[in-house]
């Protein structure tokens, strides 16, 4: 019975995500033919038509999975410790530090190829 209801549901999968494709397809159409109108117009226009492609999408079986994993996504990211101000300068001038050494370094080693290099070739 499962293996039915989830061919249908499949079936009218196609269907929504074709709606959402001829959204798409409309709304950038449309901001091409109505390309002399006032940009607000234009804009507004197609957050309506983003809206409703997007609440389409997300009937679909995918896109209730999406949704799903965005609620998920929102919880891990509330268990991530973040680092304080202090850790964050602290690494980034550590990164500058070490990323301004190797650049002596290979500007030293390149400036020394180049003097070998035009040593043998005369």
């Amino acid at each position: 019975m499962n293996v039915k209801a989830e061919a249908k549901d499949s079936r009218f999968d196609l269907v929504k995500w074709l709606v959402v494709a001829a959204l798409v397809v409309v709304a950038v159409v449309g901001n091409q033919y109505y390309a002399a109108e006032p940009i607000l117009y234009r804009v507004l226009a197609l957050l309506v038509f983003a809206v409703v492609a997007a609440f389409v999408a997300f009937q679909t079986s995918k896109g209730r999975s999406f949704f799903v994993l965005l609620k998920e996504a929102r919880v891990e990211i509330r268990k991530v410790v973040w680092p304080t101000r202090q850790e964050t300068t602290q690494t980034t001038l550590i990164v500058v530090a070490v990323v301004l050494v190797m650049a002596l370094l290979l500007w030293g080693l390149d400036s020394l190829l180049g003097w070998l290099v035009s040593m043998i070739v005369g």
